[in-house]
């Protein structure tokens, strides 16, 4: 017999979509519907089903964008259905995929919850037996802001309630189900993709391909019902075959990746949490094989918040082990940004509500979708407990595809995680055979391994799993052809992995991510909130704690507490990125000046109690080594020490400044075109560079706009050379030179401080920005010849090619960097830091024409300030902005470090009695406090955290200043590791080690 396999597949698939499908619905039978519209924000049940409703018709018009609407449904489920199972049908207008359009939660009368409604799961399932219905379905009109294809669109500014109608109300219907016919189109649906998927010569492909000719010879479209038994017979021999026992198999975790703000804000994140979940509890009364990973201790914590009965039954569901807290996080952060000890308290706080709400502690890292990863993450995760990491989002390199699947990932001291990166590539599976056969032949690792994993169910928006999913994988269990599925916890997955690969090839260094480079600059206001919140939460943890251990003040357990996890939510990876809706970014900001206003009034009260009454000036300084004559993390009432004089002269055509140590040329166009160091007679400027030179680029990424940023912006820089004033103030301490310039609507303010006698130059550039696709960077083109270049990252730094000598380090023309980069040759080196500058621009100067880093030999610096991209937020970065950097010329990275922390950690002056001493200290070449604190079980115990920051084996001896009963090195949850007499540890390079200092020995009888 011939085969026409094309043909068949054709016919199937239109016999499934236009007769199979269709018949799951048997008969329908109309319900009332009823409307009560809400223009502001949601309300809880009780509240919105109290207000009068008014009669709507199926087929209306509803919902101005993020506004609510209530629909009751109410009805008689006839008599006659006895033949079927009774649902309740909602579609609210779905056009697409789950998540980003309009969405609902259906309730039934009392108020309990019983499922959501999305475009793939639009059932209602009613108890067998039910007579009488009526339900409540909480719509809410989200517009679907990403179908815009990256065109810009306010409807993300939440701020038209009034507008169009977002969606048109299809349906709301009574149905009696034939899940026969239901179980016909997932046989179908299988066996269709698996036709479709196996190579033209695969014999299983024939077989499959004469069962559905066979199946549809059966198929009568007049009586569909009435065939349905007969048709599943004619396919039971292909889906009965088993698979083969040596090939690949897929373990299945049940996701709903649900971002915690992106195109919709926080309010509305809670909203989508609320339905995810329930929908998949009643998925689990329907297939207890689901096994649901969920990560993100702080969704978990707002439907403890707002929806408690559903939060009970997910607390039933993890004691069963179906409902999986995973990851260990606060939220699934970005990982690039956050400073050292933000990720730590990522860890704990997630860690800490997961252990106290469920009594579990996850062990892997589940970050699929966070654009990047930190080299340090491996020692970070691993002192948090944790041993496993999975991420998706490598999976996007557009160049250079990750050459592993299942690996071992080695951070910056040692460290490693199992690591796995799920070749279906998608953390957004549906176990269609297509997937499935994409992750088998996708699999770089079958030599050693033979199990990835493949999250799947709905997600970003949310969703979650859906029935048709898990039938899916009930028949794909163990197919022919396919790889077999198993339901596994990601526990379950790990230790299958490891125990079986533990020879799996070793990554070194950070997981880079070959995309979203635009994200370490979008939303400059994110960048410096985070910043300064950040090291507001390290100045305020220190002084409080000197207090109360000096002077007895009450600790503010709580108020750190809260905002710790204010700060921590807020480093979502499409927060603190800048991805997000201009809502979204609004009340971002809003959070950071309340975070700050509250951590500044903690620090001030504080200082005064260590300070004491008085005139006298008291200086304090946060930075954990001297600065200006104040002791590291101490106080000093001596005055600053001055310098030298500096001056300043000019010749008619520029200005020279020297302060003894710098001789500094400003040109006429206000930028730096020399800069000897007289110390080393060396000049610093490249040959046709300049420094301090801002230059404008065109920036308009292929797609994602505000987080992408392609190499192609190079090709047109333009140099605001054109100055509207300069103006030079000569100071006993300090030449201050002002620069003001304009370009287009935009205006720009540059400040140049050269200090007396000092090895650096502080620069402030205040900007009016009104650009629109472009990117403004402050460029230095450094007479320095670097291979590489230097990055401080948490706790250390990271050296990386300024070169493109192969695909690799071409792909890192954008890089993140958080307090300092340095560029360096043997003996001499130079530093840039900055106040709240992440992205940056590492590279050789090679002379390109038009390039404004031109020059025959040395190192581009670049620090980029703003973008404007226009989508998802049109208005990204409009407004005014101010960033602060420094140049240290003759620099190690030792002395990086310290500017770093000096711009971050500014000295603190108020009046009072007397300077009190450092409550800690260390020695040790290298090694920094990261922090000192109280310890998070409230016992009054002081916790210091400490790291090596050279890259070299040292040695640290701790002391302080108050009554100690015993010191003993934690994990990063303070749990004990071991006991120490001594407090004189053995660092290895770039190792984070915490201390606890215990102060009340019977606290731990």
């Amino acid at each position: 017999m011939h085969q026409h396999p094309q043909r068949t597949i054709d016919r199937a698939r239109r016999m499934l979509d236009e007769r199979v499908r269709p018949a799951v619905e048997r008969r329908t039978a109309p319900l009332r519907i009823d409307v009560r519209r809400l223009p502001g924000e949601p309300e809880p049940f009780e509240q919105a089903t109290s207000g009068p409703f008014e009669p709507f018709t199926a087929g209306s018009a509803w919902g101005s964008a993020w506004t609510t609407a209530w629909f009751r449904l109410a009805g008689e489920v006839p008599a006659d259905w006895t033949d079927a199972e009774a649902a309740v049908v909602v579609d609210l207008g779905f056009d697409g995929g789950p998540g980003f359009q309009s969405e609902g939660l259906v309730h039934r009368a009392d108020g309990s919850i019983v499922k959501g409604v999305h475009p793939r799961s639009q059932y209602v399932q009613l108890d067998p037996g039910t007579t009488a219905v009526e339900l409540y379905v909480e719509a809410a009109a989200n517009p679907d802001i990403a179908a815009r294809a990256f065109s810009p669109t306010r409807l993300g500014d939440g701020l038209d309630v009034d507008g169009e109608p977002q969606y048109r109300f299809r349906r709301a219907e009574l149905v009696a189900l034939d899940r026969q016919a239901e179980a016909l189109a997932v046989d179908l649906d299988v066996l269709i993709g698996w036709a479709v998927e196996l190579a033209a010569d695969d014999p299983r492909r024939s077989k499959i391909l004469r069962a559905l000719d066979r199946a549809c010879d059966v198929i009568d479209p007049e009586r569909i019902h009435a065939c349905v038994a007969a048709a599943r017979a004619e396919l039971e021999t292909v889906l009965s075959r088993p698979a083969t026992a040596s090939t690949h198999r897929v373990a299945a975790v049940g996701h709903a990746h649900i971002d915690s703000a992106w195109l919709w804000p926080m309010r509305e994140t809670v909203r989508k949490c609320t339905r995810t979940f329930a929908n998949v509890l009643a998925l689990m009364d329907d297939y207890p094989e689901l096994r649901f990973a969920c990560s993100q201790a702080q969704q978990y914590a707002w439907i403890e918040q707002h929806q408690p009965k559903l939060f009970a039954r997910i607390t039933e569901a993890v004691a069963t082990g179906r409902f999986i807290p995973a990851g260990g996080m606060w939220v699934e952060s970005d990982t690039n940004m956050p400073g050292g000890e933000a990720l730590v308290r990522q860890f704990v706080h997630g860690k800490r509500y997961f252990a106290e709400r469920f009594g579990v502690e996850p062990r892997e890292v589940w970050l699929p979708d966070s654009f990047g990863y930190s080299a340090a993450l491996p020692q970070i995760a691993a002192l948090a407990g944790f041993r496993w990491f999975l991420t998706q989002k490598l999976a996007w390199h557009p160049t250079n595809p990750f050459p592993h699947h299942t690996f071992w990932w080695e951070g910056i001291d040692g460290t490693r995680l199992f690591a796995h990166l799920p070749p279906v590539d998608t953390y957004l599976a549906e176990l269609t055979p297509a997937e499935l056969n994409h992750a088998t032949r996708n699999f770089r690792d079958h030599a050693g391994a033979t199990t990835s994993l493949v999250p799947f169910g709905h997600g970003d928006g949310g969703g979650g799993p859906t029935a048709v999913m898990m039938e899916r994988a009930r028949r794909q269990a163990d197919l022919e052809g396919a790889p077999p599925i198993e339901h596994l916890t990601p526990t379950a997955f790990f230790e299958r992995a490891e125990a079986e690969y533990p020879d799996a090839p070793v990554w070194v260094g950070e997981l880079y991510m070959e995309a979203h480079r635009g994200t370490y600059t979008s939303q400059a206001a994110m960048k410096r909130g985070n910043r300064r919140s950040e090291h507001l939460l390290r100045e305020a943890e220190l002084w409080c704690t000197s207090a109360t251990i000096r002077t007895g003040a009450p600790y503010p357990y709580d108020a750190l507490d809260r905002i710790w996890k204010t700060v921590l939510l807020h480093q979502f990876h499409d927060v603190l990125p800048g991805s997000s809706i201009a809502w979204v970014h609004r009340e971002a900001r809003a959070a950071y000046e309340q975070v700050q206003a509250e951590l500044e009034e903690l620090i001030d009260t504080a200082l005064e109690q260590l300070a004491g009454v008085g005139q006298t000036p008291i200086r304090f300084n946060a930075v954990p080594m001297p600065v200006d004559g104040v002791p590291a993390l101490g106080a000093s009432a001596a005055p600053a020490p001055t310098g030298p004089a500096v001056t300043a002269t000019f010749d008619g055509e520029r200005w020279l400044v020297d302060n003894g140590v710098l001789r500094i040329t400003i040109a006429a166009d206000g930028t730096i075109s020399s800069l000897v160091d007289i110390r080393h007679d060396r000049e610093l400027v490249a040959e046709g560079s300049r420094l301090n030179d801002l230059v404008l680029h065109h920036d308009l990424p292929n797609a994602f706009d505000a987080w992408d940023l392609d190499a192609s912006y190079r090709a047109t820089a333009e140099p605001l050379r054109t100055v509207d004033s300069l103006r030079v103030t000569e100071a006993p301490d300090a030449v201050v030179v002002e620069v003001r310039r304009s370009q287009g609507a935009s205006r720009y303010t540059q400040t140049i401080t050269v200090p007396a006698g000092a090895d650096r130059v502080d620069f402030t550039i205040d900007v009016d920005w009104h650009e629109r696709e472009k990117l403004l960077k402050a460029m230095f083109g450094l007479d320095v010849r670097a291979d590489q270049a230097t990055a401080e990252i948490q706790f250390g730094h990271l050296r990386r090619p300024t070169h493109d000598n192969t695909t690799w380090d071409e792909a890192k023309f954008e890089v993140c960097a958080h307090r300092w980069v340095h560029v360096g040759e043997p003996g001499f080196g130079v530093a840039i830091a900055n106040d709240s500058t992440y992205g940056h621009d590492l590279r050789r100067l090679a002379g390109r024409t038009g390039d404004p880093l031109a020059g025959r030999t040395g190192t581009g610096v670049g620090l980029s300030l703003l973008r404007a991209p226009r989508y998802p937020d049109p208005e990204t970065d409009q407004g005014r902005h101010r960033a602060q950097y420094t140049l240290v010329s003759g620099a190690g990275i030792a002395t990086a470090i310290e500017a770093g922390l000096r711009l971050n950690l500014p000295i603190r002056e108020i009046r009072g009695t007397s300077a009190p001493a450092p409550l800690v200290t260390v020695e040790g070449a290298g090694v920094v406090m990261e922090s000192v604190k109280l310890a998070e079980d409230r016992s009054g115990d002081v916790i210091v955290r400490l790291y090596e920051s050279l890259g070299a084996r040292t040695t640290a001896r701790l002391s302080w200043d108050f009554v100690a009963t015993g010191t003993e090195i934690v994990d990063l949850l303070e749990r004990p590791l071991e006991t120490v007499d001594e407090p004189r540890f053995a660092v290895r390079p770039f190792q984070i080690l915490t201390v606890r200092i215990r102060t009340r020995e019977a606290e731990h009888d």
